[in-house]
């Protein structure tokens, strides 16, 4: 079986090819951080540093516990920014970083089928816990031969924990050392939803990233919340290593806590790292606080974040969040921004953005983007796709999710 292939070989054969590297090997790098500067420049190598490192880089620098699960390269870094490419391999997929990962909540995302999202080149898709174990439930999934299976693709896949849904559904949540207690926003049944209980669903549901269950909190939220969230955030990841049983097939990622509070983010980045895990997320933002303020905790995040270990800023999309947080060192994006877009009518392009619902589009025979080269721009004309909006949504969900997602 691909599992028992998988646990034998222990990360020596990937199974996809990687794309060609495109610059020096990482063993040619610098371990060392270049001055960060806001010029999204090429990808270029850094000298070697010559001066002796700061103490968090030497602590950086330091052996490291690898996981059997992944590994992570980094072939190139920006000079004058945190910007860097980096080859990373999973037990499905090996791939360059950075990347965008569509979000798929059920395991699909909505408009396209898994081999238009091959076509599109797409790494690595999203999958909810929550929501994947209310329907069709974890074991399920689990004696369909796992979610990659059960919907039928091959390459990455990423599961949220469910502590998400702490925000984003407030009402039908009560939060206490325990856990989190759900109430079904289909059916009205109660969910008790401790890190243990995410960690074993995501077993059973089997991507290759897996989410630690954090206490999560509105980036706007100030006061006694935001440090009590942090530090049950790390609590609660010792229970969530503890229950974790497939480490040789699934990587296991905290989540660094602490709102806009920078003292805050330091205790929490202080004890994540602390625990070596395979890689890292920044979660808490993107809630509505000022882009100075989103942009300075990143910084603070990924500077602090060990060199070698992939870094995944969550629920972020906005095209000029991933041009700003790759140049701050970021690897690793998600966010329903780009999907959910397309299916209200809106394209994203090189120029920006598109909305077919105008009457200007009735008679445009151009191409959505000239420099595009997917199915949609290929075939499809903007006043064609205008008829669609206008008419019948059915293909334009296609169409529309295919552009936003090249």
């Amino acid at each position: 079986s691909t599992q028992s292939t998988w646990e034998s070989q222990h990360m020596t054969e990937p199974t996809h090819q990687a794309k060609r590297a495109r610059s020096t090997p990482a063993d040619e790098l610098s371990s060392g951080d270049p001055p960060h500067a806001a010029s999204t420049a090429h990808m270029l190598v850094v000298e070697e540093e010559t001066a002796p490192l700061p103490l968090q880089q030497q602590q950086q620098q330091q052996p490291k516990r690898a996981s059997p699960a992944l590994r992570f390269e980094v072939l190139a870094q920006c000079p004058v920014n945190k910007a860097r490419l980096s080859k990373l391999t999973l037990p499905h997929i090996t791939c360059e970083t950075p990347i965008f990962m569509p979000v798929g909540t059920q395991g699909t995302v909505k408009g396209l089928t898994t081999q238009q999202l091959e076509d599109l080149d797409c790494s690595v898709i999203l999958g909810n816990t929550f929501h994947l174990a209310l329907r069709p439930t974890a074991p399920v999934v689990e004696a369909l031969g796992g979610l990659h299976r059960f919907v039928n693709w091959q390459r990455g896949m990423l599961t949220d924990s469910g502590g998400f849904q702490m925000v984003s559904l407030l009402d039908l949540a009560e939060i206490t050392e325990e856990g989190v207690h759900f109430r079904s926003p289909h059916d009205g049944t109660q969910m008790l939803l401790t890190p243990e209980h995410s960690i074993h669903l995501q077993n059973q549901i089997g991507a290759d990233i897996i989410m630690a269950l954090d206490d999560v909190v509105s980036s706007q939220t100030t006061g006694p919340r935001v440090e009590e969230a942090m530090h049950r955030t790390l609590r609660w990841i010792d229970r969530c290593i503890a229950a974790h049983r497939n480490p040789l097939r699934q990587n296991l990622f905290g989540i660094v806590q602490g709102g806009l509070d920078g003292s805050l983010r330091a205790v929490c980045l202080e004890g994540l790292i602390a625990r070596d895990l395979p890689g890292y997320a920044i979660g808490g933002l993107s809630g509505g606080e000022s882009k100075d303020e989103f942009w300075r905790i990143v910084s603070q995040c990924t500077s602090a974040l060990p060199r070698d270990k992939p870094r995944y800023l969550m629920g972020v999309g906005y095209p000029v969040d991933l041009v700003v947080c790759v140049a701050l060192g970021v690897d690793m994006f998600d966010c329903v921004y780009p999907t959910r877009t397309a299916r209200f009518s809106t394209a994203l392009v090189p120029e920006g953005t598109i909305t077919l619902q105008k009457k200007c589009f009735a008679h445009d025979v151009r191409p959505l983007s000239a420099t595009c080269a997917c199915m949609v721009c290929r075939n499809y004309t903007r006043a064609y796709l205008h008829q669609l909006v206008c008419v019948c949504l059915a293909l334009v969900v296609v169409c529309g999710t295919v552009l936003v997602n090249i």
